[in-house]
């Protein structure tokens, strides 16, 4: 009997959940997810401060995504609260941190919330230490915070120089064994500073990549954000993915379409951090770049899941 292909999927925040793991599930692959864990806004950043856990947001995004339940039972576990000293918080982070702090071992919570969801996929933390995401800007100013970095309070026209943790947290070991055993390790899409970063710059995540025999696989963004990717283009992304890695990518999926101006702008007035289309660069020709119509549609300028599953798929 042929095993199922094993696709490891780094990430964090709303984009990889959503583009990669919604639909990636319907196949007959087995599926690990390896989380960023240095929130340092909102629910997460509240929750980290005050119980001094690990960041519960993006783990919650993955399970979420990966969930068989139903919708109701979904919809809780996305809920956020409107008003009074809960405002702001989603229920499922608060579950997470109490059943973190009640059982004082996080792997036993995160295995309660995959029975809750019928999850059938793994979850992971990259790091349980405690650290803090740091960026140096062109200037020489350096800012503090995984939230800061994601909306700048500084001028946001400045490029980023550098990234780094601190203190340098090591990985969580669960996570480098599944890296070692994938078939295909898919990074992102997500912010490439303020989510990836947190990610690859986890001590141990990008040497145990680098050893892996897995086809390695980079998402690009659709556009490009205000204070952290300022006018790149999809080599841009790519060199400071590679650049992190320590090696070549094997494979760089990117769009290739670009809807009308009037479709651009009325999708970029609900999202105004973001800024303009990734056009591709001076990519050489190579097997690598594999550039697709992405697109869900013609004026929502999102990935479309089902095109992106189909294609990695293809390549295991």
């Amino acid at each position: 009997m042929r095993t199922k292909p094993k696709i490891t999927c780094l990430g964090g925040g709303n984009a990889m959940p959503k583009v990669v793991l919604s639909e990636l599930k319907k196949y007959p692959v087995k599926i690990s997810v390896i989380c960023a864990m240095l929130d340092s806004g909102g629910s997460s950043g509240r929750l980290r401060r005050d119980y001094n856990v690990v960041s519960p947001g993006d783990i919650r995004r993955a399970l979420i995504a990966l969930a068989n339940t139903s919708p109701v039972v979904e919809s809780l576990f996305d809920y956020r609260f409107k008003f009074g000293e809960l405002a702001g918080h989603h229920f499922a982070n608060l579950l997470i941190t109490a059943l973190e702090l009640s059982s004082n071992n996080y792997e036993e919570a995160l295995g309660e919330l995959k029975k809750i969801l019928n999850i059938k996929h793994q979850v992971f933390p990259v790091t349980l230490e405690k650290s803090n995401l740091f960026a140096i800007l062109e200037d020489g100013t350096m800012v503090e915070g995984e939230t800061n970095i994601d909306i700048p309070k500084h001028n946001g026209a400045l490029r980023i120089k550098k990234v780094y943790l601190r203190p340098e947290p090591e990985a969580y070991p669960p996570a480098l064994k599944v890296i070692r055993e994938s078939d295909l390790i898919v990074i992102g899409p997500g912010d490439l500073y303020s989510s990836i970063a947190q990610i690859l710059l986890v001590k141990g995540v990008s040497e145990v990549i680098l050893k892996s025999k897995a086809k390695k696989v980079y998402i690009c963004n659709l556009m490009t954000k205000y204070g952290e990717t300022n006018n790149f283009s999809v080599m841009d992304f790519t060199n400071q993915i590679e650049t992190w890695l320590g090696r070549e990518l094997d494979f760089v999926l990117y769009n290739n379409f670009f809807p009308e101006k009037k479709n651009f702008q009325k999708y970029k007035k609900k999202h105004p951090e973001l800024l303009k289309m990734v056009r591709p660069g001076k990519i050489p020709k190579s097997q690598k770049f594999i550039g697709r119509n992405l697109l869900v549609g013609k004026d929502i300028i999102e990935h479309d899941s089902k095109k992106v599953a189909e294609i990695l798929t293809s390549l295991v």
